[in-house]
């Protein structure tokens, strides 16, 4: 049974990073940060488009981008996923139950 939330993007993020630290997953996330002038910007090297969150555990690696109902995935993040293969995960706030049993 699907338990659906209604959370703000950011913070279904820190949910699923409180309940991943929980289960002893390893979390990172890349914060964007506002840039005078210029708006809010994620500073990186590389491809743009890539995944919210990097979880690793046991050797398990799970890289999800997190959406809201209604919201897909850029062209950006749709090329990470076809280049990340089954590793990448698209999480929503609908999806709590299914993502608790996968980072129990």
């Amino acid at each position: 049974m699907t338990t659906t939330l209604r959370l703000t993007e950011s913070a279904f993020q820190r949910r699923v990073i409180d309940y991943a630290k929980l289960h002893g997953w390893r979390v990172h996330h890349g914060r964007t940060v506002n840039v005078a002038g210029r708006g809010h910007m994620t500073p990186l090297q590389g491809h743009r488009g890539f995944p919210d969150l990097a979880l690793a555990r046991g050797g398990v690696v799970i890289l999800a981008e997190l959406k809201q109902d209604g919201r897909y995935p850029e062209p950006e993040q749709r090329a990470w996923r076809d280049a990340i293969g089954q590793q990448w995960r698209l999480w929503r706030p609908e999806n709590w139950d299914e993502i608790q049993e996968e980072l129990r």
